[in-house]
């Protein structure tokens, strides 16, 4: 099946060189078996919790790619206990199609279990973007790459990270590759998405139950910059 534009951007984001990639809600499995075509990693792992869709992923990968049996894994458990100390190599754990409240949860347990690791992350929340890379800071981890998405009138911020620091930038709250664009279609995106974003907060803003004077204060920094 042909991914959408949003798994597509995500699979490119994915550099060769990891020795495991877990990917992780995965649903369909799409994104892994378009990375198990690439090549790209020795070994690719589905992962979801639902074990009647880790059960349908399984046929059809033994279908499509039984000549590749040897470098793919279906995994039915959390993904909060992945086994990564079971595989050497470098690892990269791709979460998406999930809120960045779930996210967060998955990556500050994974964290706490395997900080001796070298990891990568490579996310995509559906919703509370601000929040996960709040976390991604408090956890120091760095910026690898971020990528921003309009996909059926819907935007995705995709942020790629390590638990490492050298030689990568830091992560910023609101982000900072996402607003550049090199193109009139995506600065068209950029515009749209940041006053989308600026309006949602603006609402919480006025209902007086949350204070998010420091995110709209941030937001408005990056329309500041873009103008």
């Amino acid at each position: 099946m042909k991914l959408s534009k949003r798994l597509k951007q995500i699979e490119q984001l994915v550099a060769p060189g990891y020795t495991h990639i877990w990917d992780c809600c995965c649903d369909h499995g799409l994104l892994g078996a378009a990375l198990l075509a690439r090549k790209v990693a020795r070994q690719i792992h589905f992962v979801d919790i639902v074990s009647e869709l880790i059960a349908e992923l399984e046929n059809r990968l033994q279908q499509f790619y039984p000549d590749s049996a040897a470098h793919w894994k279906t995994h039915c458990l959390d993904v909060a206990r992945l086994p990564l100390e079971q595989h050497e190599g470098k690892q990269l754990i791709i979460i998406a199609g999930v809120g960045g409240d779930l996210i967060k949860q998955f990556v500050e347990a994974i964290d706490r279990q395997h900080s001796h690791l070298n990891v990568d992350f490579l996310l995509c929340p559906v919703h509370h973007q601000f929040a996960l890379r709040q976390q991604l800071i408090e956890l120091n981890f760095s910026l690898k790459d971020e990528i921003l998405i309009e996909e059926n009138q819907r935007f995705y911020e995709v942020i790629l990270v390590s638990s490492q620091t050298a030689g990568n930038a830091p992560v910023s709250p609101v982000g900072s590759k996402i607003w550049q664009s090199v193109s009139a279609e995506q600065s068209l995106v950029v515009e749209k998405y940041l006053d989308k974003t600026l309006s949602h907060y603006r609402r919480i803003q006025q209902g007086n139950t949350t204070d998010v004077t420091h995110i709209v204060a941030a937001y408005q920094n990056v329309a500041s910059t873009l103008c």
